[in-house]
């Protein structure tokens, strides 16, 4: 079977940005390793909370956080340190 060269070009091309898109990712995942970041849509899963509830606490200043446009980006160091404010240790003494 033979491909004329428009076809191959085409091919390769979709294949360099597939390559582009997952070296980004990875990229960009390897650039925040040491303090990751999650969007909104996880912290609202990791924390068991609704989007309101997220909202109110952005708004009050409860949890710090990054918006682009209407994306909300959370700094898992930021979720560590609102669940260090907030921890209650036990007084239970053994």
């Amino acid at each position: 079977m033979r491909y004329d060269e428009d076809y191959l070009n085409e091919q390769f091309e979709k294949l360099l940005s597939k390559i582009n898109s997952h070296y980004a990712k990875f990229a960009n995942h390897q650039e925040f390793a040491d303090d990751p970041i999650i969007d909104n849509f996880r912290f609202l899963e990791l924390m068991g909370i609704s989007a309101k509830t997220a909202q109110n606490w952005r708004d009050q200043g409860i949890i710090s956080y990054s918006q682009i446009n209407n994306k909300i980006y959370y700094r898992i160091s930021d979720i560590k340190e609102l669940l260090d404010k907030y921890h209650v240790k036990s007084y239970k003494q053994e």
